[in-house]
C-alpha cells in the first residue's frame, strides 16, 4: 500500500509544478480548458517539500477520479464524465458481465486478447438497446468501438479480481479498509465472424478508415519483428527522460522538453531504457480466392498486406486460407511509385485485428468451445445430404457417374480418380522419427487428344475440397514447389508458395504432364516424401505438400504408340513414373456400338436433355488368345465395369458438385479407415502372385511400391462409403482396377501381355534387341579406348549385328532416354558405361 500512497505523493507534487509552471510565464495553451477545477488543488494541498519532485504527465494527478482503471491504456485523451464513450463503455460492461463465466480468464491475461463473436453483439438485445446503431459503429468508427470493447472487458476483469482478492482476505482474516491494488494487462478485443465479407478488389480508397472482413490464401509470411509503439528520449540540454508514443509505427522526435524553463530541442532516443514499449510485428501478404464464378477476364489475383501484432503473429502458414477483419489503413508508397519523393501516393494495408484460420495451424475461435481448425465447416442440412449420399444402396456407381458427367464411358479411370479424391488414411511407422506413410494416392491418365482428360482433371479439381489446377506448359519447377523471393522494404527473404504447397491435404492437378521439360525433378520428393525442402541463400526448411497429384499427358507423336512403353510414349523417367499408383491409358479405337452410344450422349448434352445419358455396354477386347496365361486376365464374374455402368434404361440423378465436394471433405476430415484382416489377404495373394509372374520374365517391375498403392485405394474405397474398415469387397474392386491399369501397360501391339515391358514402362519396347546392341558396343569401346559414336558408326554396327529394326534414329533415341547414351551434339553418342 505504501506504493499507492507514494504515487499519489509523486501527484501532488506535479500538480504544484504544473500550477508554478502557469505562473512563471512558461504557460502552454493546452492546458488550459481545466483551470475550472480549482477543488483539486484544495484537496490536495501540498507540501513545500514536495513541489519540487520531478514533474511528469499530468493524466495520473486524476487518475483517482478516474472509474476506469485502464482508461489511458486505450484512450490518449483526457476523462470527463460527459464523454460520449461513457454510454458505450457502460454497455459493454454489462454484455461481458453476463458472459463472464463463458470466458477463460488466464487465457485471456496470458495471451492478452478477447474473442468476441460479432453474431452474439448484434443479436444482443440489451446491447443493441442501449447502442442500436452496434453494426455502423463498428464498422466506421472501428479503432474507437474496439477501445470501448477492450476498455469494458478489462473493467470487468479488473472488478472481477478485485472481488476475488476481498474474498481471499476475508478468508484469511485480513482487514477491510485498505483496497488492493489489482494490475490488469492491456487487453485487446478481436471480434470474429464479422459480416459482410468484402472481396480484395472492392477494397479501395473509400475503405480507408474501415472496418473490412477478407478472405483469402496466405502467399507470403514476413519474419517476426518488433515494433515500437513509446520510445523514451533523454533531453540533451537537461538530461530528463520521457516516453514519447510513435502511432501506427511513424518514427517522430518530441517537439519540446516537459521540465518548466528547459528550453531543448535536441533528444536522443533510448531504445533500451525500460520506458521504451516494444511489440511484435509481422506482416503477411493475402491473395483473393479465385472461384470460378468470380473470375475476371485477364486479370491477376489481387493481394493485400496485413500486419499482425502481439498474439496475433505466427497464427499462419503460406498456403492456409484464413479469414482477415480489421481496419484499413494507408501507407506511404515504397519504391515502386514514378517518383521516389511522391509524397501524395498511398498504399492500402490492413491492421488485423482478428484471424480466422480455416487450416488450423492455431486455430483462433478456440473460445467457442468447438472444434474449429478443421478444413471445412459442416451446417445441419448439409449433414443430412451426407447422411442420405450415405445411405445410397450402390454409392460407388453413383459417385463415379457424378464426378464428370459431362464425359462418356471411361469408367474405371473415373473409378481411379475418385479413389485418389478421397485418399487412404495417412500412418506412421511406430519408431522415434514419425517418418510419414504417404496416404495419398497418385494417378496418371495418358492417352490420344479428344477424349477428355483435361475435363475430367478439372471436375477432380473442382469437387476436392483443396484442388490446384495448373498446365505443365505454363509452369516453372519454382511455381510447383516453392519460391524464396526478397523483400523489398526490409531486404529479407520471404517464402512464397507454389501450387504443391498450397494444394497441401488436397488435390493437385496436372495437366499437359508431358510438356514440362525438365520439371518433373521437382516433383519426385513431393510424390513419395510427402515435403518440400529447400536450400536457397541460406535458408534451409522443409515445407509440406501432402498432396495427391493427378496428372494428364498426351503421349509424344499426338498418338500412343501400342508398341512402346509408356516410359517411350512419354519421354519420361521411371523414378517418376513409378510413383503413379495407377496409371490409365485411353484409346480412341473405333468401334460401332460406342461411337453410336457417344455420339448420342454428346448431341442430348448439347440440346440439354439429361436424361437421354446411358453408357456403353462395349466390353474391354481381352487377349483371350494370349499364350500367358496371367493373373491379371482372369475376368470375375461381375466384373467392377458392368457394376459401374449405367444400363441404357436407366436414369442416374448426379450429386451436385458443391454437395459432393463437402461429402469428400466430411469422408476426409472425419473417416480413417483400417484393412480388415480378409483384405489383407486378398492384397496379399494377387501382389505375390505379380511378383512370381514378373520373376519368370528376366526383369522385376512389381514393387513395394504397388503393394502400398493396393492398400492405400483400398482404405479409400472404404473411406467413399464412410467406413471405418475396409472389406473383402473393397480389395477385391481395387485388384480388378489395378489389373486394368496394368492391362494397359503391359500389354503390346498384338494385345499379349509382355512382362518385359516394366509395370510403369521403364524398359523398352525392344529390351533383348537393346541389350545386344549395348554389349557390342561396349566391347568396341573396350577396344578402341573410345566412347563416342557417330550415329552413321551405330548404324553399321547393327547392320552388322543383323539388328532390325523399323525406325533405327527413334531405337537410338530411346536408348538416349533410358541413360544408355548420352547425346553429344548433332549425330554424336556417348556410351556411359555399364
Amino acid at each position: 500500500m505504501a506504493g499507492e500512497y507514494r504515487g499519489r505523493g509523486f501527484g501532488r507534487g506535479r500538480f504544484h509544478s504544473w500550477k508554478r509552471g502557469r505562473g512563471g510565464g512558461n504557460s502552454s495553451g493546452r492546458w488550459r480548458p481545466r483551470e475550472h477545477r480549482p477543488e483539486l488543488s484544495k484537496s490536495l494541498g501540498g507540501h513545500p517539500s514536495e513541489q519540487n519532485s520531478a514533474p511528469l504527465l499530468l493524466q495520473s494527478t486524476l487518475e483517482q477520479f478516474i472509474p476506469y482503471k485502464g482508461w489511458k491504456l486505450y484512450f490518449s485523451e483526457v476523462y470527463s464524465d460527459g464523454s460520449f464513450c461513457i454510454e458505450k463503455i457502460q454497455a459493454f460492461e454489462q454484455f461481458f458481465t453476463r458472459r463472464i463465466d463463458l470466458y477463460d480468464k488466464d487465457e485471456i491475461e496470458r495471451k492478452g486478447s478477447i474473442l468476441v463473436d460479432f453474431k452474439e453483439l448484434i443479436e444482443d438485445d440489451k446491447l443493441t438497446n442501449l447502442i442500436p446503431n452496434i453494426a455502423h459503429e463498428l464498422r466506421d468508427a472501428p479503432e474507437r468501438t474496439l477501445a470501448c470493447m477492450g476498455l469494458a472487458i478489462h473493467q470487468v476483469l479488473t472488478k472481477d479480481l478485485e472481488r476475488h482478492a476481498a474474498e481471499l482476505q476475508a478468508q484469511e482474516g485480513l482487514p477491510q479498509d485498505r483496497g488492493t491494488i489489482v494490475n490488469v494487462p492491456h487487453v485487446h478485443a478481436r471480434v470474429y465472424n464479422y459480416e459482410p465479407l468484402t472481396q480484395l478488389k472492392n477494397v479501395r480508397a473509400n475503405c480507408y478508415g474501415k472496418y473490412v472482413a477478407l478472405r483469402g490464401t496466405v502467399v507470403r509470411v514476413s519474419n517476426i519483428k518488433p515494433l515500437c509503439t513509446k520510445m523514451a528520449f533523454r533531453c540533451a540540454s537537461c538530461g530528463k527522460v520521457q516516453s514519447f508514443p510513435l502511432p501506427d509505427g511513424k518514427y517522430s522526435l518530441p517537439t519540446k522538453c516537459p521540465v518548466p524553463g528547459c528550453r531543448g530541442r535536441s533528444f536522443a532516443a533510448l531504445p533500451s531504457s525500460p520506458l521504451t514499449v516494444t511489440m511484435d510485428w509481422q506482416s503477411i501478404k493475402i491473395q483473393e480466392l479465385m472461384s470460378d464464378d468470380q473470375r475476371e477476364a485477364g486479370r491477376i489475383p489481387r493481394t493485400i498486406e496485413c500486419e499482425l501484432v502481439h498474439d496475433l503473429v505466427d497464427s499462419c502458414v503460406p498456403g492456409d486460407t484464413v479469414t482477415i477483419t480489421g481496419i484499413v489503413k494507408v501507407s506511404n508508397a515504397e519504391e515502386g511509385s514514378r517518383n521516389k519523393n511522391d509524397k501524395c501516393m498511398f498504399l492500402l494495408y490492413i491492421e488485423a485485428n482478428s484471424i480466422s484460420n480455416s487450416k488450423g495451424q492455431k486455430a483462433e475461435t478456440s473460445e467457442d468451445g468447438c472444434k474449429h481448425g478443421a478444413l471445412m465447416e459442416f451446417s445441419l442440412k448439409e449433414l443430412y445430404a451426407i447422411q442420405e449420399i450415405q445411405a445410397e444402396e450402390n454409392l460407388f456407381k453413383l459417385i463415379v457417374n457424378s464426378l464428370c458427367p459431362v464425359i462418356f464411358g471411361h469408367e474405371l479411370v473415373k473409378a481411379g480418380l475418385a479413389l485418389a479424391l478421397f485418399g487412404g488414411s495417412q500412418k506412421y511407422a511406430d519408431d522415434k522419427n514419425r517418418i510419414p506413410v504417404r496416404g495419398d494416392p497418385h494417378v496418371l491418365v495418358v492417352g490420344d487428344p479428344g477424349l477428355g482428360k483435361s475435363q475430367m482433371l478439372q471436375a477432380v479439381c473442382s469437387v476436392a475440397p483443396r484442388g490446384v489446377y495448373v498446365c505443365g506448359n505454363t509452369t516453372t519447377a519454382s511455381g510447383l514447389t516453392v519460391t524464396l523471393s526478397k523483400d523489398s522494404a526490409s531486404g529479407d527473404f520471404a517464402l512464397e508458395a507454389g501450387a504443391l504447397v498450397l494444394g497441401d491435404q488436397g488435390v493437385c492437378g496436372i495437366d499437359e504432364f508431358d510438356k514440362m521439360g525438365n520439371q518433373h525433378q521437382a516433383l519426385l520428393e513431393a510424390m513419395e516424401q510427402q515435403s518440400i525442402s529447400l536450400a536457397k541463400a541460406g535458408v534451409v526448411c522443409s515445407l509440406p505438400a501432402r498432396t495427391s497429384i493427378i496428372a494428364a499427358a498426351n503421349p509424344v507423336g499426338g498418338h500412343y504408340n501400342k508398341a512402346k512403353t509408356v516410359s517411350e510414349n512419354l519421354k519420361m523417367g521411371s523414378a517418376l513414373l513409378s510413383r503413379f499408383d495407377l496409371v490409365f491409358i485411353l484409346l480412341d479405337t473405333p468401334n460401332e456400338d460406342h461411337d453410336h452410344l457417344l455420339s448420342e450422349h454428346v448431341i442430348a448434352i448439347r440440346a440439354g436433355k439429361q436424361n437421354t445419358v446411358s453408357s456403353a455396354t462395349v466390353a474391354r477386347m481381352n487377349s483371350q488368345e494370349s499364350n500367358t496365361s496371367s493373373i491379371l486376365e482372369v475376368v470375375s464374374e461381375k466384373p467392377l465395369v458392368e457394376r459401374l455402368k449405367v444400363a441404357p434404361g436407366e436414369a442416374v440423378d448426379p450429386i451436385p458438385h458443391q454437395l459432393l465436394r463437402k461429402y469428400v471433405g466430411y469422408a476426409r476430415q472425419y473417416v480413417s479407415p483400417r484393412l480388415s484382416p480378409e483384405a489383407a489377404q486378398v492384397l496379399q495373394d494377387f501382389y505375390l502372385e505379380l511378383r512370381k509372374q514378373s520373376q519368370r520374365c528376366n526383369s522385376s517391375p512389381i514393387t513395394t511400391r504397388q503393394l502400398e498403392s493396393l492398400i492405400r485405394l483400398t482404405e479409400a474405397r472404404a473411406r467413399l462409403e464412410l467406413r471405418e474398415e475396409a472389406t473383402k469387397e473393397d480389395a477385391e474392386d481395387i485388384v480388378e482396377i489395378m489389373k486394368y491399369s496394368m492391362l494397359g501397360t503391359y500389354s503390346d501391339e498384338f494385345g499379349n501381355l509382355d512382362f518385359e515391358r516394366s509395370q510403369h514402362g521403364s524398359g523398352m519396347s525392344n529390351r533383348s534387341t537393346a541389350r545386344r546392341f549395348i554389349s557390342a558396343l561396349n566391347s568396341i569401346a573396350e577396344r578402341t579406348y573410345n566412347n563416342l559414336f557417330q550415329l552413321c558408326q551405330l548404324r553399321q554396327i547393327a547392320k552388322e549385328l543383323n539388328i532390325q529394326v523399323a525406325d533405327f534414329e527413334n531405337f537410338v533415341g530411346s536408348l538416349n532416354d533410358q541413360g544408355y547414351l548420352l547425346k553429344k551434339g548433332p549425330k554424336v553418342y556417348q556410351l556411359q558405361t555399364m
